[in-house]
């Protein structure tokens, strides 16, 4: 697990998507090309007095894959789960488990101290305990 803190606010962006007269033709044209299809983990976040507690789902992904940045006012995780590749002629039947790219942007919900960070990953669960600033 890659562990960075960085010394600014973290910003979002978002897009909007332009309403075209025909949702078909807008999907044939321009398919998926224009940006990389992320998925989001489930997270639990929880505050006390004294530390806030995230805990991430990531199931199945190495911990080397796992990049943990923190902001001044949010956490962000980030990383890419390979499930193992399939041999030919194999048919899906269900397909729920998530891979690929994924990207978990949380604002903080109080300031945090820097050097209070403790983060472990067991058994396909990240924990993240974040040591509130004084």
């Amino acid at each position: 697990m890659r562990y960075r803190r960085l010394s600014y606010r973290y910003t979002s962006l978002t897009h909007h998507a332009i309403a075209w007269p025909l949702a078909l033709w807008r999907r044939e044209v321009f398919g998926s090309s224009f940006g990389l299809q992320q998925w989001r983990p489930d997270a639990d976040v929880r505050e006390s007095g004294s530390k806030i507690e995230i805990v991430v789902d990531l199931a199945g992904i190495e911990e080397d894959a796992i990049e943990v940045q923190l902001f001044d006012d949010a956490l962000v995780v980030a990383g890419e789960r390979r499930l193992s590749e399939c041999d030919e002629g194999v048919v899906f039947h269900a397909a729920g488990v998530r891979q690929g790219p994924f990207r978990l942007e949380l604002p903080l919900p109080a300031p945090v101290d820097p050097e209070g960070v403790d983060a472990r990953y067991e058994r396909g669960l990240l924990r993240i305990a974040l040591r509130k600033a004084r």
